[in-house]
């Protein structure tokens, strides 16, 4: 994917989410730290252009959550994940329709922590998935609400995703076993 067919696949998801959800009342975009709080933010800003009224966008990293990742912390001290905005306030998913944002969906864990994470925050309405890139290959049984391209891949090889905000450009590559593209 290049930069036009990124632009295109979040503009789908924006109008996407607005249709399944009826409007935006109640929603919240959470994106999964790194590369899916860029998109949520993308998304929001296409969200805006439609409704005319901003979404509430968050932060989460779900580094805590994870199962396939050794802890760093002592096992008796309680670990949160963060859920933030750029004050820093303190988040409820209480009765709200959350949208999880990531890059890229593979095995389901990520999300799995993510929704962990989520729950330890109240209860949400409903929680929802929206991802730039399914590549299939699932361990659990997660499925996104919204996707901007399904691409089949072996498990040999990798989906590369840049961002302009971190890699000075757009562009979802697939990257084959031995490092070549």
């Amino acid at each position: 994917m290049d930069e036009t067919a990124i632009r295109r696949a979040l503009t789908r998801i924006a109008h996407e989410i607005v249709e399944k959800n009826k409007g935006i009342d109640d929603c919240v975009l959470i994106g999964i730290l790194t590369r899916g709080i860029y998109l949520a933010r993308r998304i929001a800003e296409r969200i805006q252009d439609i409704e005319g009224k901003p979404v509430e966008v968050r932060e989460l990293d779900i580094t805590s959550y994870r199962d396939d990742r050794k802890a760093s912390v002592d096992a008796n001290v309680e670990v949160a994940a963060v859920i933030g905005d750029l004050n820093g306030e303190l988040f409820s998913a209480h009765d709200k329709k959350v949208i999880l944002c990531d890059d890229v969906l593979f095995t389901g864990r990520t999300i799995r922590a993510a929704m962990d994470a989520l729950m330890d925050r109240g209860r949400p309405q409903s929680i929802q998935l929206a991802v730039l890139v399914d590549r299939g290959h699932r361990e659990l049984p997660i499925r996104p609400d919204y996707v901007g391209k399904n691409v089949p891949t072996s498990k040999q090889e990798q989906i590369d995703v840049s961002l302009a905000e971190i890699d000075l450009k757009d562009q979802v590559m697939i990257i084959h076993q031995r490092g070549q593209v």
